[in-house]
């Protein structure tokens, strides 16, 4: 009797961790978001990813979408554009 073959499901993404890893000033920093944790960093660094961790829930919110309702690929990609308008002026 041939076996039956479960069907794999899509991997989910739980959470997005964030490091920092350029801090010289011996200050600890961790941000949290319903998405991200965030460690490290300079002042500069860690400021910088808490932008990005910010656009990249309002990229989620846009979408009508929590993290744990996108795809691998999708949050792959709302990651990236967060990434680049956090990178823009504005």
């Amino acid at each position: 009797m041939p076996k039956k073959h479960k069907k794999r499901s899509e991997p989910k993404v739980g959470g997005i961790l964030g490091v920092g890893l350029d801090a010289a000033d011996g200050h600890k920093r961790i941000t949290r978001t319903d998405e991200m944790v965030l460690v490290g960093g300079s002042a500069e660094t860690h400021e910088r990813m808490t932008e990005t961790a910010i656009k990249f829930g309002e990229g989620l919110e846009q979408r009508g979408k929590t993290l744990r309702d996108t795809s691998v690929r999708e949050a792959v990609d709302l990651l990236r554009e967060a990434i680049e308008r956090t990178g823009r002026s504005g």
